[in-house]
């Protein structure tokens, strides 16, 4: 087993907290990425709204967030000790399994045979959306 990312919190207030360091960041990625588009300053003003920049900071904190990746055994095993609730994705024989526990007693697991890369990605998104997305709105 091992682990990707860098983002576990203890609480709701740690991923809050976490969520708004990120934001100058993301500022800064949609303004250099319009800038390697060439957006002129009326173009950045129309197409680079608060939404987008939402949008680049969600990313940007979900391709952080630390997850675990073992074989199904290695999961079952941190599952029988974790007191929470589980949302799993995939097949139940499929060999290696990627997950992520909150803060607030949820966790998202997937499983995946090969494309490790891709199904940590996968995870990454399904954990902001049922776990962070409403948490950090409430900041």
């Amino acid at each position: 087993m091992h682990t990707a990312g860098t983002f576990t919190f203890e609480s709701t207030e740690d991923a809050r907290e976490q969520y708004e360091t990120v934001g100058p960041a993301a500022q800064t990625v949609v303004r250099e990425v319009a800038k390697a588009m060439a957006f002129d300053r009326e173009e950045y003003g129309e197409r680079v709204t608060g939404d987008v920049v939402e949008t680049a900071r969600d990313a940007l904190f979900a391709s952080l967030l630390e997850v675990r990746v073992g074989s199904r055994e290695e999961y079952e095993e941190w599952r029988d000790a974790y007191d929470g609730d589980v949302t799993e994705v995939g097949h139940e024989s499929v060999d290696r399994v990627v997950w992520h526990a909150g803060p607030e007693g949820d966790a998202v697991a997937a499983t995946f045979q090969r494309e490790e890369d891709a199904a940590i990605a996968t995870l990454r998104r399904q954990a902001f959306g049922r776990i962070y997305r409403d948490l950090v709105a409430q900041s």
